[in-house]
Formats: structure tokens, sequence, C-alpha cells
């Protein structure tokens, strides 16, 4: 009996998937025309005249793509200037908000409160962010000698609360404050945050926007210009200090939840 050797080999080619590419969301621009925030861009991979690489060949070399239409390559570029970037850059880490001397010491009552004392705000607010920018707006657009100030308070207050909403869960919270945010994400998933805060997270708000405008594209008037809205606004809060900002609405936090917080 004769026996027969099957004879064959497989062979098995490993293809790199395809890579996914993160691309992080830009913060809002409510005040320009486009992102405040360079999109992220990838190295340039030149080729020869006569060399074709086609894909899945193996390589595993990708590039990512910038959000824009790609532009043609030039063989000679002019550098950029370095003495130019730099001062625009000194220049944007400059823009403060001026927060009215009545409202400074709440700015440290409020962190002697959360901070030193363990105490948290209560949420929902009495009066919640959404609430007082809509008091403000009404006011502002009731007086009939502020026509620019009337026209443009509508944009001005969207932008705010827009920049509270995005800003409150990275900038705008103390450690011992994260764990009521979460907690009040599960409980109100499909509310934004504005309409759940009050207006001691609102004014701290004031203190941090400084460095995201400076990223924004705003020629110098422009600038001068919201500037002067956030201090009509800020000047509004500083006269209704008494009822906006009480240590009543502080309570001493649960045991529970100091457990649960350090």
């Amino acid at each position: 009996m004769q026996r027969s050797k099957k004879r064959g080999a497989s062979s098995g080619r490993k293809t790199a998937g395809p890579q996914q590419k993160n691309l992080d969301p830009a913060p809002p621009g409510r005040w320009e025309g486009h992102s405040s925030e360079n999109p992220p861009s990838g190295p340039v991979r030149k080729t020869r005249k006569n060399q074709d690489k086609t894909p899945g060949n193996g390589d595993g070399g990708s590039t990512s793509e910038a959000p824009r239409p790609p532009r043609p390559v030039r063989k000679k570029r002019a550098q950029a200037d370095p003495t130019a970037e730099n001062k625009a850059l000194n220049n944007k880490v400059e823009v403060k908000v001026k927060i009215p001397d009545e409202l400074k010491p709440w700015l440290v009552e409020d962190w002697d409160l959360v901070t030193r004392q363990m105490k948290l705000f209560q949420l929902p607010a009495k009066k919640n962010i959404d609430e007082v920018l809509e008091e403000y707006a009404n006011c502002r657009k009731s007086q009939g000698n502020a026509d620019n100030m009337k026209y443009a308070v509508n944009d001005v207050v969207a932008g705010i609360k827009e920049y509270f909403n995005v800003m409150l869960g990275t900038q705008l919270l103390y450690k011992f404050e994260r764990l009521q945010y979460d907690e009040i994400l599960l409980a109100h998933p499909d509310a934004p945050m504005s309409q759940v805060y009050g207006a001691p997270h609102l004014l701290r708000l004031f203190v941090k926007i400084g460095a995201m405008l400076a990223h924004m594209s705003l020629d110098e008037k422009s600038l001068a210009l919201l500037l002067d809205y956030f201090h009509d606004f800020l000047q509004y809060l500083a006269k209704d200090a008494a009822s906006l900002f009480t240590i009543t609405d502080y309570k001493v936090a649960s045991v529970k939840y100091h457990l649960k917080a350090l």
C-alpha cells in the first residue's frame, strides 16, 4: 500500500486595521466665526516620482488629517518669524476680566465655605444661572438709552451661558465639589448645568474666562467691547449681591459624602 503525503502550506498575512482618529472638539466660539484652537496636524510624507505605494502594504504608517482642505505643497516656504509669534503669545495671556470690588470678598468666602468648612452649595439653586442671565437681559433691553447694548445683550448672554456649561466640569469646581457634580449629572442627564447651578459658580467663571478669550480670534476693538459687556454684567451682579450670594445657600456635607469625596 502506498501512502500519499499531502503537501500544502497556507500563509496568512495580517493587515493593519484602520486607525481611529481622535479629534478633540474645540470650545464654543459664540463671539467669533471660527474655532479657538488650531486643528491637529499630521506629518507630511514625501514620495518619489516613480514609486507608488498601494494601500494595505503592511507598513502600518498613517497620518492624521486636519479638518480643513489640504493646501498644495510648495517647494519653498517662508519661515514664520518666531519673534512675532512670541509677541502674539505674550499678548494673549494678558486678557483679564476685572471683578468689582464688591464681589471680591465673596470669592474668598466661597472658597472658604467649600475648601475649609467642607460645605456644598445646595443644588438645584434657588435662582439658577439661566434665570439670572434672563433677568439681566430683560433689564438692559428695557433701557431706552442703551441701544447698542440692547442689540448685543442676547449674544453676550448666550455666550456666557455656553462657556459656563463647557468650563464648569473642568475648571470651575473645587475638588470637594466633584462628587456633587457627578451626582447632579446622573440626576439631571439632559439638563444644561446653567439650569442647575447658581450665581456663586457663575462668578467663578469670570475669574477663568480671560484665559479662554486669549485664544479667540478677536481684534483689540472687539475684545475691549466684549470686556465692557462682561463688566456691565458683573456690576449688575454686584448690585444684587445680597440676594444672589448668601451663606445660607451652603450646607454641611453628610458623613457619607465625606467618605466618598475624600
